[in-house]
């Protein structure tokens, strides 16, 4: 037998590539978490639940649920294509994990007459992204768009309620932030129920 005619033993086997896997739809995920941390604080917001809880309950939510699973969420949107999930989640994981850095911990350090300011300042940057994105979900369906409509009236009033100094509209961004968890919470239940049933047993709306 010829050299050139031995096979080539050392070399790996010649295998194919794999086909890419379906990735789950991370939306319901990152839409419960985003519900249950945005109920809990507007509670508190609304005057409903003593705002002690803030620095328990919600900042834990804060960290884990509402932060780290929705950013979670958001890479998984990435890899799913999705612009706007992979936007939308990670934006709002940043929101929650700031918000308990800056609550527990950076709040203290800025002077009592200047940290209704330094609040609304906060708000005022995701108000202003909350607003694109509720012209972006205009493109998606009935029910997500609900979500940003009443998120960017949420920020809206409790970022105008810190910078001015009025009570009455923070307690208005408490209420109105109650409805947009129960929006979100619909919505997350509306993804996983139809994915799992594969058909549409609660409706969100059509793509426009």
């Amino acid at each position: 037998m010829a050299i050139e005619d031995m096979p080539d033993v050392g070399a790996p086997p010649v295998r194919e590539p794999a086909p890419t896997a379906q990735v789950a739809d991370p939306g319901p995920l990152g839409l419960a978490a985003f519900a249950s941390t945005t109920l809990v604080l507007s509670f508190v917001n609304a005057g409903l639940i003593d705002k002690s809880v803030e620095l328990s309950t919600v900042l834990a939510l804060a960290l884990f649920y509402g932060g780290l699973v929705q950013l979670l969420a958001g890479m998984w949107e990435f890899r799913a294509g999705n612009t706007f999930g992979a936007t939308a989640f990670p934006t709002y994981g940043a929101f929650w994990m700031a918000f308990a850095l800056y609550v527990g911990v950076l709040a203290d350090t800025v002077p009592q007459a200047q940290q209704a300011t330094a609040t609304g300042m906060f708000l005022l940057v995701f108000t202003v992204v909350t607003g694109y994105l509720t012209v972006a979900s205009l493109r998606t369906n009935t029910a997500l768009t609900t979500v940003f409509v009443l998120l960017f009236l949420t920020f809206a009033a409790l970022t105008t309620g810190e910078l001015a100094g009025v009570d009455g509209l923070v307690t208005l961004g408490g209420w109105l932030g109650i409805a947009t968890a129960a929006a979100a919470f619909y919505a997350s239940f509306a993804g996983v129920l139809n994915a799992t049933w594969k058909r549409t047993v609660l409706p969100v709306g059509s793509p426009r």
